[in-house]
């Protein structure tokens, strides 16, 4: 059967360049937003190799490496470590609904078989689970579990992971609508899917929260950026939202995977505002998309 889509890699270094240009401290590929869900075994393999190349040191790649089964999130992991990967972000097993023992065992068996990193994603609106701060106090006395992605929307459990784990878990903000929230309380970096296409007024929140403690700088900027951020994640179209970002500013992400599908032309002149007013770069008509599949977390 012939295949509809395949990874443009030519498209997917442009984007890497343009977010390192733009200021981003690292690069997640095959996370959430990269669709890593609907590539294949060897499609996610060879995005890891073709973004760790493009990066080329000059940033770290933290390499999504989940799925719903332990032995593939293993075999993902070793291969994202063999090829040069800094780290590694891991959702929960997703649609099986493991309990809390189950999450324990299957964390514990990834960072028994690698030696980098990991980033433990809680994202429950997505994968259907919730890795509760207590079960991050324990992950947290393995050694190279040290950082949570977290995603739940709920701003008390950044203070609640820092207190339950003394300090060990470092917390990143995972969500493009609640980052500043998540700052003032300890949060320490912000994993983007807007960083995509506005990489420098994200870069200059995270300096203003982080570098300066600037909160009165950074509260301005965060209510200019808000309005981008609600538009992609209240809307239930994260992953179209931030392909049409994307080639809002002139690169190619190509469409969503199916069964997902491009956002109407109506939703993309809305987006197209609140782009152009954060943007110092304007935005451009595209060329015909080539392919889908390429897009990262920054």
């Amino acid at each position: 059967m012939k295949r509809h889509y395949e990874v443009d890699e030519e498209s997917l270094r442009k984007i890497i360049d343009f977010c390192i240009e733009g200021g981003v401290h690292g690069i997640i590929p095959t996370g959430s937003t990269g669709e890593f869900a609907r590539l294949s075994v060897e499609e996610r393999k060879r995005v890891v190799e073709v973004t760790i190349d493009a990066a080329n040191g000059r940033v770290p790649v933290i390499v999504g490496t989940a799925s719903p089964s332990t032995d593939l999130t293993i075999e993902l992991s070793r291969h994202a470590q063999d090829a040069g990967a800094e780290g590694l972000q891991v959702v929960a097993p997703y649609y099986g609904k493991p309990t809390t023992e189950e999450l324990f065992e299957h964390f514990k068996a990834i960072a028994e078989a690698v030696d980098i990193p990991i980033f433990v994603y809680n994202n429950p609106w997505t994968s259907g689970v919730d890795i509760t701060p207590p079960l991050l106090a324990r992950l947290a006395k393995i050694d190279n579990i040290r950082y949570v992605k977290e995603c739940s929307g709920d701003t008390r459990r950044v203070s609640q992971i820092i207190r339950l784990t003394d300090g060990k878990m470092t917390v990143l903000v995972g969500s493009d609508d609640n980052m500043l929230d998540a700052f003032l309380l300890g949060d320490k970096a912000w994993v983007s899917g807007i960083a995509k296409f506005i990489p420098e007024p994200c870069v200059k929140l995270y300096e203003l929260c982080v570098e300066k403690e600037d909160f009165k700088s950074a509260r301005e900027l965060y209510y200019r950026m808000i309005p981008l951020g609600e538009l992609v994640e209240s809307s239930g179209k994260f992953v179209q939202y931030i392909k049409a970002g994307v080639e809002l500013v002139g690169l190619q992400a190509g469409p969503p995977r199916r069964p997902l599908l491009t956002i109407s032309q109506e939703e993309r002149q809305v987006l197209e505002r609140l782009v152009g007013s954060l943007n110092s770069k304007p935005a451009q008509r595209p060329a015909e998309p080539l392919s889908a599949g390429v897009g990262r977390s920054a």
